[in-house]
């Protein structure tokens, strides 16, 4: 029998070589293990002033729910946590950062976070200062974890089901954090709405300094900044909404909420769109 040539690859006396298609198939890389983008966004003075509207948002829309509609604290805190949620859901599930999504899981986040604080104060008589250790403790553990797991805890590496994991339990405990010491804080000191606006406010511009004047550690600086921006939105929130006898400037919590909604819906859109017109201009 004639050997039959056609290729340079060789099974027993038949050569062959595989047509180009087939090459392609061999030579493509494994993508069976889900490859992602990065799900955040980045680190910019719009990411801030989002982050510190949405924790005003979110606290107005609890006590919403909570006071005006008389949902008690058990049913609005089960309602939140159930957006929560599905939010992060969608959120996990899509490969690369979507402003919309993530902005509304940290709305809900924001919200979620702040009601189990609630809850263990008004339910279970936990002490603010015996929360904000414990929550304290959580956060160091879940960074611990983070760490040890990845070897990094970089937020601009979010790029991974098992870092945007740890990511978002840390964001949870920021808010639960922030909410207690917050609290503690102001209700130890007695300070009013607008001195704990200036003191956090205050925190958080010494941690900018000290980020960007002694290059203080990023990470540390950003998940510290973090912390403080929930009590800072939620006093700035309570001075924008309460009545004057209470030490507000009596503008009303639903409308105070609907203009800065307004103002993060018109961020995101702009933070949606942007990206597109580069890309169009380049």
């Amino acid at each position: 029998m004639a050997e039959l040539s056609l290729g340079t690859q060789t099974v027993g006396s038949v050569s062959f070589n595989p047509s180009a298609s087939e090459v392609a198939v061999n030579t493509m890389p494994d993508i069976s293990a889900r490859q992602w983008l990065n799900k955040v966004p980045q680190i910019t003075v719009l990411f801030w002033i989002i982050k510190m509207m949405s924790t005003t948002v979110g606290e107005t829309a609890a006590d919403f729910l909570n006071a005006d509609l008389h949902f008690g604290l058990t049913v609005t805190t089960a309602l939140m946590g159930v957006l929560f949620a599905v939010a992060l859901f969608f959120q996990m599930r899509a490969r690369r950062y979507i402003p919309s999504l993530y902005w509304i899981t940290i709305v809900f986040v924001s919200v979620f976070g702040t009601l189990i604080t609630d809850n263990l104060s008004d339910h279970l008589a936990v002490p603010l200062a015996a929360s904000t250790a414990l929550f304290s403790v959580a956060l160091t553990a879940t960074f611990a974890i983070w760490y040890a797991q990845e070897k990094t805890l970089s937020i601009q590496s979010i790029g991974n089901f098992k870092r945007e994991l740890f990511y978002w339990v840390a964001i949870l405990f920021t808010f639960a954090l922030g909410t207690a010491a917050g609290d503690w804080v102001a209700e130890g000191l007695n300070l009013g709405y607008a001195n704990s606006a200036l003191l956090f406010g205050g925190l958080i511009a010494a941690v900018a300094v000290f980020r960007y004047v002694f290059k203080a550690d990023t990470v540390a600086c950003f998940w510290i900044a973090y912390v403080l921006t929930r009590p800072f939105g939620a006093s700035c929130g309570d001075l924008l909404s309460q009545p004057a006898s209470n030490g507000g400037l009596g503008l009303g919590a639903i409308e105070t909420s609907m203009v800065f909604l307004a103002m993060i819906i018109g961020m995101v859109i702009y933070l949606s769109v942007a990206p597109k017109r580069l890309e169009q201009q380049a």
